[in-house]
Parts: C-alpha cells; sequence; structure tokens
C-alpha cells in the first residue's frame, strides 16, 4: 500500500504542478453552477431540491473525468518515461491503483468543492442530509467507475488527445445506452440489459436518495474491472 500512496502523491504534485487540473476544477464549478442557477432556475423555482443538480452528474462526469485520466499513461508516453516507469520496483498493479487514486482523489476534490452549493441554497429551507449524502456518494461511486474506464482508455492511447475523445465517446456510451431502449422501442431483455450497462441508470436511485445494493454492486465491479484490465494490459506491454 506504501508503493500506491506514493505513486497517487507524486501524480498528484504533477497534476498541481500544471494549470490542468486547476482548469478542469473551475471548469466543473462553472458549468454545474450555471446549470443549476440559471439554466435550471434554482431560485426561480423557490425549491430546496438538489435532485435536477444531482441528476445532470452523468454527463458532467463524461467530460471532466477523460480531462482528469487523459495525462495518466498518454503523457508517460509524450516524455518517454512510459518505459522507465515499467522498470522501477512497482508491479503493474501498484502503478494503475496509484495513478487510478490520484485522479479519483482529483474528481472528489471538485466534487467537494460543491458543498457550499446546498449550504448556500438552504435559505429556501432545510434539507435530508441522509438523501444529500446519497446524492454525493452515488457521484463518487461513479466517479470511481468512470476513473477507472478513463486510466484503461488513457492506458491504450497513444497520446492526451485520443485519450481524453475515446474516454469521453466510451463514457457518454455507456450514460446514455439505456436511452437506446426506449428510442428503439425495445423491452424485456434487451432493455434489461441496456439498462444494467448504463452508468446513468445505475446513478439514478442514489439522486433519488436511495441506496440500492445492486447499484452499489455494480459500480464496485465495474471499477474493478477496468483497473484489471489496464494492469493486464501493461503486463502484456511489458514482457512483448
Amino acid at each position: 500500500m506504501k508503493n500506491v500512496l506514493a505513486i497517487a502523491k507524486r501524480e498528484i504534485r504533477s497534476a498541481f504542478n500544471s494549470p490542468v487540473a486547476y482548469a478542469v476544477i473551475l471548469g466543473y464549478l462553472l458549468f454545474t453552477g450555471v446549470y443549476l442557477y440559471f439554466i435550471r432556475g434554482f431560485y426561480a423555482v423557490g425549491q430546496a431540491d438538489l435532485r435536477s443538480y444531482f441528476t445532470i452528474m452523468p454527463l458532467v462526469l463524461a467530460f471532466l473525468v477523460p480531462a482528469l485520466t487523459m495525462r495518466s499513461w498518454a503523457e508517460e508516453r509524450r516524455l518517454g518515461t512510459y518505459e522507465l516507469l515499467l522498470t522501477l520496483p512497482f508491479t503493474e498493479g501498484q502503478l494503475v491503483l496509484g495513478k487510478f487514486l490520484s485522479s479519483f482523489a482529483l474528481a472528489a476534490i471538485a466534487l467537494a468543492l460543491t458543498i457550499p452549493v446546498p449550504l448556500a441554497a438552504s435559505a429556501l429551507g432545510s434539507f435530508d442530509a441522509g438523501i444529500l449524502a446519497t446524492q454525493y456518494l452515488g457521484v463518487l461511486l461513479e466517479a470511481a467507475a468512470a476513473v477507472a474506464i478513463g486510466e484503461w482508455i488513457s492506458s491504450l492511447a497513444k497520446n492526451q488527445i485520443s485519450a481524453f475523445v475515446g474516454s469521453v465517446l466510451a463514457l457518454l456510451a455507456l450514460v446514455l445506452v439505456d436511452r437506446v431502449s426506449g428510442f428503439l422501442g425495445a423491452g424485456g431483455l434487451v432493455a434489461s440489459f441496456l439498462n444494467w450497462l448504463s452508468l446513468a441508470f445505475h446513478y439514478d436511485s442514489f439522486s433519488r436518495g436511495v441506496i440500492d445494493t445492486r447499484d452499489l454492486c455494480y459500480y464496485v465491479s465495474a471499477t474493478v474491472l477496468f483497473l484489471y484490465l489496464a494492469a493486464w494490459g501493461l503486463t502484456r506491454r511489458k514482457w512483448s
């Protein structure tokens, strides 16, 4: 675990030594703030309810997370440190997990900076702390799965642009796939399968303040699966 934390600290320092992390987090806060207060007209509605704010999070994460993960492995290739990194006394799993934790920490920081939103909006009425905590938990779980997907795609990409575009397309597909069944008028097993694949579908219960163990298992399984794929890919390249 010490090796994993050392890698994570290195990555976080590297991120904050460039303007990218600051720009991404600021852009996230500006967009979500504009969406809530101007597009959704939060104060005009006059209700202490942030569900509309959290409902948009799956789409927002589809752009936020790739901006955080695109540097993970693509940047190592650009700087020529990719091969050197693989020769260090770390396993591929430790490298992947360390980079995952750093990107997830940045996403968690961005989310934590939105806490003043419900505090400022509390003038309209009191929020249910349990529902609010569940909504934040749902965003964190989806962010973890999205970061794992972004890390995997970054490990395959040759540069940051392809890593960003590939991650955005993959996450948008997983967010919107449950809409396909409605668009095609599909039902039964097809609709159930598409819903099961969807990041947004599993997030919906959290946005309503409900914790479903099936959704928990989905996010944990997706996170573990894509981290494993990233580590497996690195191992293959190391010995090929």
